[in-house]
């Protein structure tokens, strides 16, 4: 467990590029809010395929106009080398030296993955075409990725990225924290020395979650299901509980010297603030 203490630690959220003028507008109220909470970095992601290509430099670029450091998502899903060098360069001329880099989603109906198959091959171009200008978020699966193989070939996976010239990493949520302390310990194992950051996701509505859950192959306990289950549209009581459970998932992660906390805040500063200040950070 030692060499947890090593990293300083990082706190950030996570935001969707807006797709309306409200939605803009209820993004900005958020980021104003929770930059009073002094994160490293907001993260903005990127859609399937890169469908919000241009909304992700948008909301990046309006993030940094209001002073605030801003890492968007890049994904190699149907992209090709020449797609990518343009957009990296973008961000390069617009001040931005903080990516989160992944291999993506494919859009549906699309069969090809593009130039890119896997984040690893990504974040060797990145670093082949840029040097060391971009600091380089990867993703961890603690739970494993639900496509991987086996775990060994999730771990390996992993492996490829931080070699290929990854700084640190995010997790994919989870709410088993010894899930993540055993990634950790078999990560240092493999002398994989990068922070790897736990993702958290805050729960404000439970049928949301699972939809969620069930597409990304994080688990939700089954005694926090049942729970949450038990309440049915007793929207106060589900909250509630929700925020007991993150608050107690967090508090756990830092006292055993996780190397920061990634909120997916969807868009909401609510549930975040909340959380933060129960933990006293």
């Amino acid at each position: 467990m030692q060499s947890r203490h090593e990293h300083p630690r990082t706190f950030s959220f996570e935001f969707f590029p807006p797709n309306t003028p409200e939605g803009a507008e209820k993004l900005r109220a958020a980021t104003q809010q929770l930059a009073q909470l002094k994160p490293k970095f907001f993260s903005v992601t990127f859609g399937a395929g890169g469908s919000t290509r241009e909304r992700t430099l948008g909301t990046v670029l309006d993030i940094r106009a209001q002073g605030y450091a801003a890492a968007p998502h890049i994904s190699c899903v149907a992209s090709t080398r020449a797609s990518v060098r343009e957009m990296l360069q973008r961000y390069k001329d617009n001040g931005i030296k903080h990516l989160v880099a992944l291999r993506g989603d494919l859009p549906s109906g699309i069969a090809a993955a593009g130039e890119f198959r896997y984040a690893n091959e990504l974040v060797s171009f990145i670093r082949e075409e840029f040097g060391d200008h971009f600091h380089i978020e990867v993703a961890a699966y603690p739970e494993y990725h639900p496509q991987a193989k086996s775990a060994q070939d999730d771990l390996a996976n992993f492996k490829r990225k931080v070699e290929a010239g990854a700084n640190s990493a995010i997790t994919q949520y989870f709410y088993n924290a010894e899930a993540y302390y055993h990634f950790v310990d078999q990560c240092e194992a493999m002398n994989i020395a990068i922070p790897i950051v736990p993702g958290i996701m805050p729960i404000g509505r439970f049928s949301q979650l699972a939809r969620f859950s069930d597409a990304c192959g994080a688990e939700i306990p089954r005694w926090m299901r049942n729970k949450f289950e038990s309440y049915g549209d007793d929207t106060a009581s589900i909250r509630a509980f929700g925020l007991d459970v993150v608050t107690k998932l967090c508090d756990d992660l830092l006292s055993n010297s996780a190397p920061g906390l990634h909120f997916y805040t969807l868009n909401q500063a609510g549930l975040t603030t909340t959380i933060w200040q129960r933990l006293g950070i």
